[in-house]
């Protein structure tokens, strides 16, 4: 066994029998056998498990031995930010300064640390950084810094930073397209998302469903009804297997037009073809029926969800506005006999908590009264 075996092993052990496994094989290792790799795969244990203590001593330690790299750092930095500590992301920079080469990856961390303290001077700072070391970047680093910018709300940069993605060389990476549609949306820009879907399908003449939701999803925030129907209808024609969530797209566009043919017939096409509604399909349908107050059709998606989620586990299922709606209409209509059809469903899916059962107390009190 080499040491990329052992430092493989120390992170099944520690995805399939937990940290204090991985970290016992790691103290069993002889000496030789402790090396960069395997120490940098029981780092990275300790950063996916959000333990910063054991991370932080591992890292001192490694540093002690000159085992540490940019991959270990960059560890690190994702660790802080997941903790919500950006400012201890400069720290860890500048200790890497002179010793351990940036890559591309550290560069970012660095732009999403100073992003969250809100310093767009400073993720600006980074970027001439780069070109002063004469580090390329690259389409990744382009849509990193573009979503930093409409995030902020500032679309003329975010613009022009897409711009530049867009220019680079042989782009044929499909998340890179997939990364100028959905910002080009969040700025409002209409032509962006067209030429970019454009630019994807030159370099993939079939577009998989995963970019067809990316474009739908972008269309529908644009409101582009016209557009978004044609692309669904080209979806139709060129997928090569069903995916439930490009057909929730429209159907949620329907709803919110109140165009509930169309929606029933998007809902029946996704039974008929063989796949199965999820829960955001059942979820997006009875929240439309509730706050249209028609409770017998809200409660046959709701039951019909709660099969699903139940199955799943799902716990998310209804959301707590579609809860609450449903618990002003008992309130308000007093009625009692579909309380009962709504507390078997939320039983199903363990979502009777005590406000909902105090609501529904009430609304049944006040019925009889």
């Amino acid at each position: 066994m080499n040491n990329s075996d052992r430092a493989i092993r120390i992170d099944l052990l520690a995805k399939t029998e937990g940290l204090e496994s991985a970290e016992k094989y790691f103290d069993n290792l002889q000496g030789t056998a402790k090396t960069k790799k395997t120490y940098g795969a029981l780092l990275n244990c300790y950063c996916k498990e959000k333990n910063l203590e054991k991370a932080s001593n591992l890292l001192e330690r490694m540093k002690e031995l000159r085992l540490s790299s940019a991959l270990n750092y960059n560890n690190m930095m994702s660790l802080y930010l997941n903790l919500d500590k950006p400012e201890k992301v400069s720290l860890l920079a500048e200790e890497m300064e002179g010793e351990i080469i940036f890559d591309l990856y550290t560069y970012n961390q660095i732009m999403n640390s100073y992003a969250s303290l809100k310093n767009f001077e400073a993720v600006e700072g980074v970027i001439e950084k780069m070109n002063k070391n004469k580090v390329r970047c690259d389409w990744f680093t382009f849509g990193n810094l573009a979503k930093i910018y409409t995030n902020a709300g500032l679309f003329k940069k975010a613009n022009a930073t897409l711009a530049n993605l867009e220019k680079l060389e042989n782009l044929h990476d499909r998340e890179a397209f997939h990364i100028l549609i959905t910002l080009y949306a969040q700025t409002s820009n209409l032509d962006g998302v067209n030429r970019s879907w454009d630019s994807l399908k030159l370099v993939y003449e079939k577009p998989s469903n995963a970019s067809y939701l990316v474009v739908l999803l972008a269309l529908s925030k644009l409101g582009e009804v016209d557009a978004l129907e044609k692309h669904y209808r080209q979806w139709e024609s060129d997928r090569s297997h069903y995916d439930v969530r490009v057909s929730n797209v429209i159907l949620e566009s329907y709803l919110k037009r109140d165009m509930t043919e169309d929606a029933q017939r998007i809902f029946e096409d996704i039974v008929q073809s063989g796949a199965e509604p999820n829960t955001r399909t059942f979820e997006s349908l009875t929240s439309y029926y509730i706050k249209q107050r028609k409770i017998d059709m809200a409660l046959k998606y709701l039951e019909m969800g709660a099969f699903k989620a139940n199955s799943m586990k799902q716990k998310l299922f209804p959301t707590d506005e579609t809860i609450r709606i449903f618990l002003q209409h008992f309130e308000e209509e007093n009625d009692v006999d579909n309380v009962k059809k709504f507390c078997t469903c939320m039983k199903m899916i363990d979502r009777l908590d005590p406000t909902v059962y105090d609501s529904l107390l009430c609304a049944s009190v006040s019925a009889v009264k």
